[in-house]
């Protein structure tokens, strides 16, 4: 039986699990920020003096957060890296002046988790089985590009068998074995940057679990997408979105684009040293509400992404558990402390939320699965707490019917577990 490790690399976090026997465990990692089973994904770069002239101090995870936070303005600040994985048109990003692709990027990653696991990092595993959205993030993906991708990093760890499945398929292995009959189940898997539908029929024959794939869909949008629209409503118009500048005899309004930035709480960092924040800083003059404009550069230039990050996502929490939440968030003067209504928040991802319910109806459509015919449902992922999103389910299936439970892990553990078994290629992506 195959010693097997299971990646599940995310947008927002990465957990790494192992399995032996039937038995799963999760890989845990000891940085400067502490001892953790999951890691953000996220790298952090800074020159260190002590370690030579051309070598970086690199940091993983909360550490790398940690780094940022610490040394503002010093530090080459990365996150969400899966979401550049199947963009052709990412070839790689400086830092300090070299280019790393995004295998180079995947590698240092996880190069830094084997380094934090330390003795946790089995030198015996002979197979790795890694998780991939059934729907990659981003406007034109390419899935081939981004398994080919993700093929050269891994095989730089001398890995004996890399394997793909996809990750609505392990949370639906994972899920399975606590099944008490034969069933088909859809599983719906709400990571950062992605959300994955998988259809599956599950029966126990002659004592192994089989299964049979019957569909899967998904579509590149999720919980920072519900982010984003929190701060592109709430925070945005009190920095100048939608406000004017006078241009000779001319009224214009302030570019957007400006606003982009807050997709990615880091990308300020970035705007930081561009050439359209300088340009920001002139339009003050002209503004016709500067003082909107003044804030904004304040929060760049005192690198507030992270703290308004936190904010943010302290408000869309406490919004799965009442009908309105306080957003606290001080730099923005008066206006960073205001009462935010669950409904409104609802209209806000309503695009969003359209978009995920209608991955549903193809994966329903395209297996020609009725509701009814579906014996389980399981939600796994921080946003299937979001009201709105678990109303998408239980408008369609009986409540007894829904399960959700192990929103950090099941991915992890169930590619470890299908690592495990002899007819793993029934389970894999080819």
């Amino acid at each position: 039986m195959a010693q097997a490790l299971g990646l599940d690399f995310g947008t927002t976090n990465t957990v790494l699990a192992t399995a032996n026997g039937g038995t799963t465990h999760s890989m845990a990692f000891t940085s400067a920020a502490g001892t953790a089973d999951s890691m953000r994904t996220a790298l952090s770069f800074m020159k260190d003096p002590q370690l030579g002239r051309a070598a970086l101090k690199v940091e993983a995870g909360h550490a790398a957060i940690r780094q940022f936070i610490d040394n503002p303005g010093e530090c080459r600040f990365l996150q969400s890296i899966k979401t550049f994985a199947a963009s052709a048109l990412f070839q790689g990003t400086l830092i300090y002046a070299k280019r790393h692709s995004f295998e180079d990027l995947m590698e240092i990653f996880i190069r830094r988790l084997r380094t934090y696991a330390g003795d946790n990092w089995s030198t015996e595993v002979s197979r790795i089985v890694a998780g991939r959205p059934v729907h990659f993030a981003g406007a034109n993906p390419d899935p081939a590009l981004a398994t080919e991708r993700y093929n050269e990093a891994l095989s730089r760890f001398g890995f004996p068998e890399i394997h793909y499945v996809y990750e609505p398929v392990a949370a639906a292995f994972y899920f399975a074995q606590n099944l008490k009959s034969d069933a088909t189940v859809l599983v719906a898997d709400f990571g950062g940057g992605t959300t994955d539908y998988s259809l599956i029929r599950f029966e126990t024959i002659a004592g192994m679990l089989t299964a049979t794939p019957m569909g899967h869909s998904g579509v590149g949008v999720a919980g920072d997408h519900f982010d984003y629209r929190m701060i592109d409503n709430i925070v945005a118009p009190q920095i100048g979105k939608g406000s004017h500048f006078k241009s000779f005899d001319k009224i214009l309004e302030v570019p957007s684009n400006y606003y982009s930035s807050f997709g990615r709480w880091n990308q300020l960092s970035i705007f930081k040293t561009s050439r359209e924040f300088e340009d920001l800083r002139k339009l003050v003059r002209t503004a016709l509400e500067p003082e909107k404009l003044e804030t904004f550069i304040d929060l760049v230039d005192h690198d507030e992404g992270y703290p308004l990050y936190q904010a943010v996502s302290a408000t869309k929490m406490a919004l799965s558990a009442a009908e309105e939440a306080p957003f606290d968030f001080a730099p923005l003067g008066r206006g960073g402390h205001r009462t935010i209504k669950r409904k409104d928040f609802e209209s806000w991802i309503a695009d969003d939320l359209s978009r995920i319910e209608g991955a549903l109806d193809e994966v329903l459509e395209k297996t020609q699965t009725s509701a009814d015919a579906i014996d389980k449902v399981f939600l796994t992922g921080g946003t299937s707490f979001v009201p709105a999103v678990r109303r998408i389910f239980t408008e369609r299936f009986d409540h007894d019917r829904i399960e959700t439970g192990g929103e950090l892990l099941s991915i992890a553990h169930g590619l470890a577990l299908i690592g495990e078994r002899e007819d793993i290629a029934q389970w894999t992506v080819q």
